[in-house]
């Protein structure tokens, strides 16, 4: 009896989920409702999912309006009419198009005016599939109108959007958030009225007794309506079905593609390599998912004619099929990758195939796919309200100052001690939290469906220009779509910009093969890198934790780096099996003393210890007895998204109980499932780590022989973990000999002539891209400049955006102090003037007699400070007071166990808390030669001496030693002043000067 009905994906209208709405009719005794949401269809795959669950036939339509005003609610007769209805709402979400007032003649759905809406905009003639809504609230009104003769054309439409005065009240704050004004300015217009709820059936009925047929009418047109999506455990997958045209041809052509590309990967074909294609090929076939493969493999090879580096990651990289196609570089038959980790028997859903390509080509590659099948998406996400989020949201509804949002979302604050205002803030933020915010895109899932995916909802466009739906992975996973997942990361584009580089700046050491990763294993120098943790700006091995982890492990090996990228987990970390995992790697003997026998017999090559996703389906196989699809089921539980699936609770009370009676003893399974439930979705499968591996060496590889030019791309490809500062003081540290951007050598980005690296022109704070361009431009079109005149006279730029250039000293080729060439441009130039354009001749200029200008060093830094965020000379020169030691990390050995004084150049530092949430840190450091060494302050000194940003900290503090990592327990720190700017500040100790520069032609 109820035909619009909104829950919360009504975005900052409604305020209940689908499940709570389902809930809501079961207690009402409602047998048949429909789902409407406002211009989404959010929640219709899941509605319909869980309705059999309470007993509830589900329909589904749309409440279409323009903003909060009704225009008409339309109800899918079928699954064909939900279709129509989803490509109707579609094509106007994409072009921005108000919805009409009255609707197109829908072939498969019903269409239901509003009472109000109908007198409104006096219609009077009616489609057959047309009808007039009247809620309770209309009942006293219609007796009084002409529309009381319409009697075949009335239905009940009583709205349901709230369950009680609470929900009414979040829907008041969410109105307000998205009209962006106080509470108390909200318009009443804006606001839903409080009447909107489910009453009990038998209620509704008598409401309605007096009108019999409108009971009636209603009653019919649900009868006409039905949806059916099949949720099965053996749903068909609905993605494209065939990428040939049949299946046949798709199996062919998979068979063609194995052998055409066998010779590629195995030059020598052994009996364990054909056994195993043909195991792929035979269950990739019986489970139907060839076409997914060759998609991916279509995918893959486009990139690769496009000179496009990518990478293909997850689970996939487990099969040797996806290896001969090139979706991955990873063997799995060198690794022993378990395959039933990517396919099983007992896997509903398709393999997973993560494939990375840089961030510039990302685009490129999913525009391609939008062009090459036929009904493409983006997936959709959710963004909700967050803790934070609803504070500064609330704080602005109520009326709150910024700087008490900014208090309260900090948490710096105490219940007792706020104010009436603040304490609404808290109590009302607790109704929105968690309610979907607004609709966004995933990182990276595309949909290649089989039919048009307006089937299964709506799309809306965001700003790059691909569809995206308005549901989830979950969801599209539910009703059998699979997301191909296309990433982007920067680590590719650093690969391919150094080849480029290389190319250019050393084109006689350019013949080299950067896919040949099986030579890069092997390689000594290569080893003692990865061994010695030196590998700044190399995917994934570069942070302080991986760095400490590789020393700790003396890891030199593919198989010690796979391992490695996997242990550094948090899964594997907060289990406390990563320390575990050290003290048995270094002491292959511990294994056999504390090691479950089943355990060590699972994982004998990580020592009993669960390090990758595929051990937690090894051990609840192995270990605990479950079947393989109960063991998988059990790993995706861990990822989270599905650990409070009724799937997952019955698998994870199965895995103890049939412990028990194995006869395992109660600490042991504890433990056991400890281990298990702590990787909780950060674990990766080994054929992941051993794609990060290979790129990793891909990396490593080029940092060995090619550092300079390897550093440049870091710094091209927007850095890393690190700021671009410590990638430049890497390159210096490498040779290379580092200047200021230069209007003759400079790019606007990073540039590499034999050892000189020219920093570009990006880094120049307040510096218009714009002006850059011209600069580039007008060099590579007529040459490079001749004097500060000549760069005027060619490049039209402003005297602010000049004087930028002229202080980082942009034009030292001429020989002239800068302070004289901003004399010159100031007289060339007026403040206010500012030329678009070149000026055709080249003027007269007066000549003007000025002064004779020194500029000190210390000048000179600042001015870097100020216009690049950071120095080309030593920051330590910058000291007040020259430090009392030279100590580094060249001295920690020696003073192992014993207390070190000691300075440096903050790098990075890491918060972290301990067991009982007490606050402590990790800090790295540069000293005064350059090098890196770390640091941790444990709670009582982290509270004492907190870290006041970025410069140079003077700390003492003991030497300590674990697994041969050395760091320094911090007693005490300070942090060290720099000299005052010697160009607001008469510094008579700034002594060194420097009039000249040497010409960089």
């Amino acid at each position: 009896m109820y035909l619009n009905c909104h829950t919360y994906y009504s975005l900052r209208f409604g305020t209940f989920s689908e499940i709570e709405l389902l809930q809501l009719a079961q207690e009402n005794g409602v047998k048949r409702l429909v789902l409407t949401d406002i211009n989404n269809t959010s929640a219709c795959l899941n509605f319909i999912r869980k309705a059999p669950e309470y007993g509830i036939k589900p329909l589904v339509g749309i409440d279409f309006r323009n903003g909060v005003d009704p225009c008409f609610v339309a109800i899918a007769k079928n699954n064909s009419g939900f279709q129509e209805l989803n490509t109707f709402l579609s094509k106007h979400l994409h072009e921005a198009k108000s919805i009409p007032k009255r609707a197109p003649e829908f072939m498969d759905a019903f269409v239901v005016y509003p009472f109000e809406s109908v007198l409104l905009h006096e219609f009077d003639d009616f489609k057959a599939s047309e009808y007039i809504g009247i809620s309770a609230k209309d009942l006293r009104r219609l007796p009084f109108s002409r529309l009381k003769t319409l009697k075949d054309k009335l239905v009940v439409l009583q709205p349901v959007s709230f369950r009680n005065k609470r929900d009414f009240n979040a829907h008041r704050l969410l109105r307000a958030i998205d009209n962006n004004v106080l509470l108390s300015k909200l318009d009443d217009s804006e606001v839903g009225d409080i009447e909107e709820k489910m009453l009990p059936l038998q209620t509704l009925k008598n409401t309605f007794s007096q009108y019999p047929y409108i009971i009636k009418n209603t009653k019919k047109l649900l009868s006409k309506c039905s949806i059916h999506f099949d949720f099965s455990k053996n749903r068909k997958p609905q993605n494209l079905k065939h990428y040939t045209n049949s299946k046949e041809e798709d199996e062919q052509l998979l068979q063609k593609l194995c052998e055409q590309g066998l010779p590629y990967r195995y030059p020598q074909v052994d009996k364990n390599i054909k056994n195993r294609i043909t195991k792929e090929l035979d269950l990739i076939k019986k489970m139907g998912f060839v076409s997914y493969f060759l998609i991916n493999w279509d995918i893959v090879t486009y990139a690769r004619k496009q000179g496009f580096f990518y990478v293909g990651r997850g689970s996939g990289a487990n099969s040797i099929i996806a290896y001969i196609l090139r979706i991955t570089d990873v063997d799995p038959m060198g690794l022993d990758l378990y395959f039933e980790r990517f396919i099983n028997l007992y896997r509903a859903n398709p393999p997973d195939f993560d494939i990375d390509f840089s961030w510039r080509d990302r685009e490129a590659v999913t525009q391609y796919i939008f062009n090459s099948f036929p009904h493409v998406a983006l997936v959709g996400t959710y963004v909700t309200f967050k803790e934070k989020g609803v504070i500064r949201e609330l704080g602005k509804v109520f009326g709150l100052p910024k700087e008490d949002i900014d208090r309260l979302g900090d948490g710096q604050f105490q219940n007792s001690k706020l104010d009436s205002i603040a304490k609404l803030v808290i109590k009302y933020g607790k109704l929105i939290h968690g309610m979907p915010n607004y609709l966004s895109v995933h990182a990276s899932g595309i949909l290649i469906s089989d039919r048009p995916l307006h089937y299964f909802s709506a799309t809306f466009l965001p700003p790059k220009g691909f569809p995206v739906t308005q549901y989830d992975m979950i969801i599209a996973e539910d009703v059998g779509l699979y997301k191909f997942d296309i990433l982007a990361q920067r680590g590719l584009g650093k690969i391919k910009d150094t080849l480029a580089i290389v190319r250019h700046n050393q084109p006689d050491r350019a013949n080299f093969d950067i896919h040949d990763v099986k030579r890069f294993y092997k390689d000594d120098n290569i080893k003692n890198n990865i061994r010695t943790a030196q590998c700044m700006g190399c995917f994934y091995v570069e942070s302080p934790a991986m760095r400490m982890l590789l020393k700790k492990l003396e890891v030199d090996s593919y198989l010690g780096l796979v391992a490695a990228s996997s242990i550094i987990r948090p899964g594997v970390s907060k289990s406390g099996m990563m320390r575990e995992y050290i003290l048995r790697h270094r002491n292959p003997g511990r294994a056999q003393e504390k090691a479950h026998p089943v355990m060590l017999n699972i994982m004998p090559e990580t020592y009993g210890v669960m390090v990758y996703q595929e051990d937690v389906i090894k051990v609840a196989h192995h270990f605990a007895g479950l079947d393989l699809g109960e063991a998988d089921v059990l790993r995706r539980g861990m990822s989270g998204k599905y650990r409070s699936r009724k799937e997952f609770e019955k698998v994870k009370a199965k895995f103890r109980s049939n412990c028990m009676e194995k006869g395992y003893d109660k600490a042991l399974i504890d433990e056991i499932w400890h281990q298990t439930a702590s990787f909780a979705g950060y674990a990766f499968a080994k054929g992941h780590s051993a794609s990060y591996a290979v790129e990793s060496y891909q990396s490593l590889f080029l940092y060995t022989y090619f550092p300079l030019e390897y550093m440049v791309a870091v710094l091209n490809n927007g850095g890393g973990f690190y700021s671009a500062e410590f990638y430049i003081h890497e390159a210096r540290m490498k040779g290379a000999s580092i200047h200021a951007p230069c209007v003759n050598h400079s790019h606007i980005l990073n540039s590499i002539y034999g050892s000189k690296l020219f920093l570009g022109l990006m880094y120049l704070r307040d510096f218009e891209e714009l002006g850059m361009k011209r600069i580039v431009k007008e060099r590579a079109t007529n040459g490079r400049f001749t004097s500060l005149e000549d760069f005027i006279d060619r490049v039209p730029l402003s005297m602010d955006q000049l004087s930028i250039l002229i202080r980082i000293d942009a034009f030292r080729f001429t020989g002239i102090n800068k302070h004289e060439l901003l004399w010159k441009a100031h007289m060339v130039l007026s403040k206010t003037k500012r030329l678009e354009h070149p000026k055709l001749f080249a003027p007269r200029r007066q000549q003007f007699k000025i002064p004779k200008l020194d500029t000190t060093d210390l000048e000179i830094a600042f001015e870097q400070l100020e216009l690049l965020g950071f120095t080309l000379c030593s920051p330590f020169a910058l000291l007040t007071e020259t430090p009392k030691n030279h100590n580094g990390q060249k001295d920690l050995a020696q003073y192992l166990n014993k207390k070190i004084d000691i300075y440096g150049y903050l790098v990075t530092v890491k918060p972290t808390k301990t067991s009982k949430g007490e606050r402590m840190f990790f800090a790295t450091f540069l000293d005064q030669q350059g090098k890196v060494f770390d640091t941790v302050l444990f709670p009582p000194i982290a509270a004492k001496y907190p870290f006041r940003g970025r410069g140079i900290y003077r700390s003492y503090g003991k030497v300590v030693s674990e697994f041969g990592f050395l760091s320094i327990e911090v007693i005490k720190m300070r942090k060290e002043a720099y000299v005052e700017d010697p160009r607001y500040a008469d510094m008579k100790t700034s002594l060194k000067r420097s009039t000249s520069k040497k010409s960089e032609n």
